[in-house]
């Protein structure tokens, strides 16, 4: 199958945008391959305000998050997870607001990096990041006139949690669900077995719209998160078809299976390939000399 995703957006640089009740965006001005139109910060509340992912240290987006809270203080931070595109800005906003720092944990991959490895994603990670509050799993953030009840949502990155606010039926779905595109993972930051049993946690609860950290809301997240599963699963028969078809690397895989894809995003593909493979091989569907890396060699098990 192939998936359709919703690219149409205005970010409206700079501007504080109503996108539910309470709830408001700000956009921040990076956008890329990867961040599409830039990062999405979410203002919630009416009175005191929590303020969700508030992206890379820029100083125009510092000044538009203080702009649209309008005065109004700012009681909790919470951050999505720890890439710079989400979470560094957050030191510089704690000092202006004396808000508390809310997240899942430090920075830290996946899985344990295996000897001579290195984490091609390093440059991506704010490894300065420490949160002043730890969210368990189910943990909820109590505000004034809301409460934000943290979903641990794993597979793009090992800390990466989502936000319900309680009562409306909404979700801040940051990077694991968004309507422009897949969500990367990569090894060894993040998992694809993790991925995929994050993508059952949401589908078994019954949230009917999702604020991704990049692009437009999911205005249908079950049946959107149904296609991405079946999307994924469409990939990893791709892949095996390929091991069967007598390709044995990764750049191989990505050349038939991502041959239509920007390549600018060639490199992340086959990292995805790689998570893919991972998988694979804990299930005993692939298999490889060693332990499985991007310079690898595998095939059918």
């Amino acid at each position: 199958m192939s998936m359709d995703f919703d690219i149409s957006f205005d970010p409206a640089y700079g501007d504080a945008v109503a996108v539910a009740p309470g709830v408001t965006r700000v956009t921040a001005n990076n956008p890329g391959p990867f961040t599409f139109h830039g990062t999405n910060t979410y203002l919630v509340g009416a009175d005191t305000l929590a303020v969700i992912d508030p992206g890379p240290d820029d100083d125009a987006h510092l000044q538009a998050i203080l702009r649209a809270a309008r005065g109004r203080p700012v009681s909790h931070i919470l951050v999505s997870h720890t890439h710079r595109d989400h979470s560094p800005l957050a030191r510089r906003l704690k000092a202006e607001t004396g808000a508390v720092v809310c997240a899942e944990g430090r920075h830290r991959p996946a899985r344990p990096l295996r000897i001579g490895e290195v984490n091609p994603l390093d440059a991506s990670a704010d490894l300065e990041f420490t949160p002043d509050l730890v969210l368990a799993d189910d943990a909820v953030v109590d505000g004034d006139g809301w409460m934000l009840r943290a979903v641990h949502t794993p597979g793009h990155a090992a800390n990466h949690v989502s936000f319900a606010l309680e009562g409306t039926g909404l979700l801040f779905s940051a990077d694991h669900v968004m309507a422009w595109s897949t969500s990367i993972v990569a090894p060894p930051d993040g998992a694809m077995a993790d991925y995929m049993a994050s993508l059952d946690r949401l589908l078994d609860r019954d949230d009917r719209l999702f604020f991704p950290g990049h692009g437009g809301p999911v205005t249908a997240p079950q049946n959107f998160m149904r296609g991405l599963k079946a999307h994924r699963k469409m990939r990893e028969r791709a892949i095996v078809e390929r091991l069967r078809l007598g390709d044995r690397t990764i750049p191989e895989m990505v050349r038939s299976i991502y041959r239509d894809t920007d390549p600018r995003l060639h490199g992340a593909a086959g990292l995805s390939v790689l998570a893919h493979l991972e998988d694979l091989i804990g299930r005993g569907v692939a298999v490889t000399s060693g332990e499985p890396s991007i310079d690898g060699e595998f095939g059918p098990a």
